[in-house]
């Protein structure tokens, strides 16, 4: 009988063990979740897609994006040209495939900007709190009163990229966007920090007399930044539909420089007797814009328990 009680509260104990062995980070625990989801798998392939379309074009096309043949011009699509050319005799296709570049660089450069100057000022406003607080909460109520395509639209004339360099148009219309577009994350970004720094194991760093910085860097940027990765994937899809309507609009990015949004700018003029022109940059830039939005709300579903 003793024996057997033994044995029972060895098995229980090993399998007590087992359970702590098993136990997982929210991380894992996010990634097990994500494993399982289809759109998370959906919306990568079409990112690592459109990714590897932007960083090396020449492994989808071999024509020159800048070659017009316009004796061809208006061509419907065939077996030369597949999605036929414009009314300047550009290869619609091999534009589509360098367009990525430029619309996806900006997306990127303003997720970037947005995450990191957000970020940091939420992160000052929630730890030190006080008059920092309270100066950036009004300064970010000022940023909110101004719309973000509004204010890029204000910011892009008054910089008259035309005649700049392809980087130089590039980086202003990511400071139009980015300029606008940092106040939302720095919301959310003091709103999880302040939830992070009751915690216990911030108030154990206090009390061993941690710095600031390193308290900061260790404990609550680490803790606090789900909800900003999920808000920054969903932003970065509409970052690059922000861009396009600039261009489309004609102050954002300006010809010479490919981009899905100058792309179909240009397809306005041909509209009703060449809607092909119009159809492959729009379905591209719909396409990776529903992408990140997938795998934002993919990866909010990961990180929210309440979903599980």
């Amino acid at each position: 009988m003793t024996e057997s009680v033994v044995v029972v509260e060895a098995t229980e104990a090993s399998a007590a063990q087992g359970d702590v062995g098993d136990a997982r980070s929210l991380g894992a625990d996010a990634w097990r979740s994500l494993r399982k989801n289809p759109l998370f798998w959906i919306s990568s392939v079409l990112i690592a897609f459109f990714v590897l379309m932007a960083v090396w074009p020449g492994l989808f096309t071999n024509t020159d994006p800048t070659t017009a043949v316009l004796g061809e011009a208006r061509q419907r699509p065939n077996a030369d040209a597949w999605f036929g050319r414009d009314i300047q005799g550009y290869d619609i296709y091999s534009r589509v495939v360098y367009g990525a570049r430029a619309s996806i660089m900006v997306g990127v450069l303003t997720t970037l900007f947005t995450v990191i100057l957000g970020g940091a000022i939420g992160t000052l406003a929630a730890f030190y709190g006080g008059w920092v607080d309270s100066l950036v909460s009004r300064v970010t109520d000022i940023f909110f009163a101004i719309p973000l395509l509004l204010g890029a639209i204000l910011f892009m004339s008054a910089t008259q990229p035309q005649g700049r360099s392809y980087f130089v148009i590039i980086l202003l219309v990511v400071t139009a966007i980015s300029i606008l577009g940092w106040p939302s994350l720095a919301r959310l970004m003091r709103s999880s920090v302040m939830q992070v720094m009751p915690n216990d194991y911030v108030q154990a760093a206090r009390a061993l007399g941690a710095s600031p910085w390193r308290i900061i860097r260790s404990h609550i940027i680490p803790n606090a930044m789900g909800p900003m990765i999920v808000v920054s994937t969903i932003n970065l899809g509409a970052y690059i539909a922000a861009e396009a309507t600039l261009s489309f609009l004609g102050i954002g990015l300006q010809p010479p420089v490919i981009s899905w949004g100058v792309s179909i700018s240009e397809a306005i003029v041909g509209l009703r007797t060449t809607p092909h022109m119009l159809l492959f940059p729009s379905l591209f830039l719909s396409l990776t814009v529903l992408a990140f939005i997938m795998l934002g709300d993919a990866i909010r579903d990961a990180f929210d328990p309440k979903t599980r």
